[in-house]
C-alpha cells in the first residue's frame, strides 16, 4: 500500500468492498506519483484529488463496470477552456465539456500500458487549473 494514501479514502474503499479495488489502488498511485504537491481525499463520496482545488475523482461504490476517473476543474465551473489544451497522444480522453473528462480503462493491464501517457495528463491538468 502507498504512504501517501490517505487512511480516509482507504476506510472508504474498504467498507465498500469496491469490486475494482486493485485497479483503483492502482490509479491512486499513479495519480499521487504525478506530484508532491497532489494529495488525496474522500470527496464526493469517492476518492478525489487535489492541490489547491480538487480536479479528479474516480470511481466511487455504485460505479463498478470499469476503472475510471473523472478530471474536472473544482467543486465550481469556472469557465476554463482545457479541452484541447491537454496533450493525449494515445487518445485516453473522452471530453464531457470544455473544463470536463473522462478518462475509462479496461482492466489493470490497460492502466499500467497507459500509465505515462495518464502521467502527462495529469501533469498538464494540474498546471492549467
Amino acid at each position: 500500500m502507498n504512504a501517501r494514501f490517505d487512511p480516509a479514502v482507504n476506510a472508504l474503499l474498504n467498507a465498500h468492498d469496491h469490486p475494482l479495488r486493485k485497479e483503483i489502488d492502482m490509479l491512486r498511485s499513479i495519480i499521487l506519483g504525478v506530484d508532491r504537491s497532489i494529495e488525496e481525499g474522500v470527496k464526493w463520496n469517492a476518492a478525489s484529488f487535489r492541490t489547491h482545488e480538487w480536479f479528479a475523482t474516480l470511481n466511487g461504490p455504485k460505479q463498478v463496470k470499469e476503472p475510471m476517473l473523472i478530471l474536472h476543474a473544482g467543486a465550481k465551473a469556472k469557465g476554463l477552456v482545457l479541452k484541447d489544451r491537454i496533450p493525449d497522444p494515445e487518445g485516453l480522453i473522452k471530453w464531457l465539456g470544455t473544463d470536463r473528462a473522462r478518462i475509462a480503462f479496461r482492466n489493470a493491464t490497460d492502466i499500467t500500458s497507459n500509465k505515462n501517457a495518464l502521467r502527462a495528463i495529469i501533469s498538464a491538468w494540474v498546471k492549467l487549473i
